[in-house]
């Protein structure tokens, strides 16, 4: 049984409700062990509960998909083709020679890719915590979506790319190089960039590639368009934070790992930026109106809010296909 799947939620709450049924009926019952199974009592729903919220939380963030191994062990090839945009969603396995990491990538790859022979603009698109790729495909049905504006016209045909960020599914990187561990950082930047130019028909020049997250991922993509301009040109945050919010280990987590603090302390790169947040969340809204107000140019910041939805995947549903046109229209086109 899947674990991010209703049938185990229904089991859950089945056994909640049963548990507190069966606490209350034997409450006044035992004789001498009415004490010790009262503690059982509420030691087993306190447990039902427990389980009933963590496979819920499941299912909002996908920190275990329901098909983990499948996905761990499959091959470079198509999962999904033939759609009726005629885009094509490809998963491969990426071993970084510079991070020392192998993780899962998706592509999606526009139908415009199979048609022409043109080299395309590329975006990497990364998560939350806990989450991974698949919450992009299952929860913001993202190949819809990048079907739907691109068939607008309100996007051009793009790559996007759908790395993994997290190793260990409780190990929150932030996307950074974390002092004594994964080195995510490098593998975003190093090993997936140059994985995708050598296996894809894609633009290899800085003006062709952009970054774009939400929560967590949101964060990363700000963060590591500033840190690597060289690479990346522009970068979208949905709900994302000014700081990393993790210990990352040599002590830069206000600093350099601070996307307001490089605004306001470093040069400033070139770089459009685009901030989103919902209004009745307190904490992404503080940060985003703060990077806003601190840069200056060359760099510009572009900004959206939503009025409600907190933290959640309807804010960036609402969310992902103005920031997807935003990002498109700072990049290059397809090149002949």
């Amino acid at each position: 049984m899947s674990l991010d799947g209703t049938p185990l939620l229904i089991i859950a709450l089945t056994a909640v409700a049963l548990t507190a049924v069966l606490t209350a009926v034997g409450w006044d019952r035992g004789g001498r062990l009415r004490w010790a199974l009262r503690v059982v009592g509420v030691l087993t729903a306190v447990l039902s509960v427990t389980v009933t919220v963590l496979v819920q939380l499941n299912r909002m963030t996908e920190a275990y998909p329901a098909d983990v191994e499948a996905e761990s062990e499959q091959e470079p090839g198509p999962v999904e083709v033939n759609t009726p945009a005629g885009s094509q969603l490809l998963t491969f396995t990426v071993a970084g020679p510079a991070s020392g990491l192998t993780m899962t990538m998706y592509a999606y790859l526009p139908a415009a890719y199979r048609t022409g022979k043109q080299r395309f603009p590329v975006m990497e698109a990364l998560h939350g915590y806990p989450g991974s790729p698949r919450t992009w495909l299952k929860k913001l049905k993202v190949q819809s979506r990048l079907d739907t504006e691109i068939a607008a016209g309100r996007m051009a045909p793009t790559v996007v790319l759908f790395p993994s960020q997290t190793p260990r599914r409780l190990l929150d990187t932030e996307c950074t190089n974390l002092r004594q561990g994964p080195q995510t950082e490098t593998f975003l930047t190093v090993d997936v960039p140059a994985y995708a130019k050598t296996h894809l028909r894609i633009r290899t020049d800085r003006r062709g590639w952009g970054l774009i997250g939400y929560s967590a991922g949101g964060y990363c993509a700000s963060s590591l368009a500033l840190r690597h301009p060289t690479e990346y040109s522009a970068a979208a945050s949905m709900s994302g934070l000014a700081g990393p919010g993790i210990i990352v280990g040599d002590g830069t987590e206000d600093t350099m790992h601070n996307v307001a603090w490089r605004l306001q302390h470093l040069p400033r790169p070139a770089m459009a930026l685009w901030v989103g947040w919902a209004n009745d969340e307190q904490r992404t809204r503080r940060d985003s109106m703060l990077i806003a107000r601190v840069a200056r140019p060359p760099v510009s910041v572009t900004t959206a809010a939503v009025e409600r939805g907190g933290h959640s995947h309807a804010v960036w549903r609402q969310m992902e296909g103005p920031a997807f046109d935003w990002l498109s229209a700072r990049l290059a086109r397809p090149l002949p």
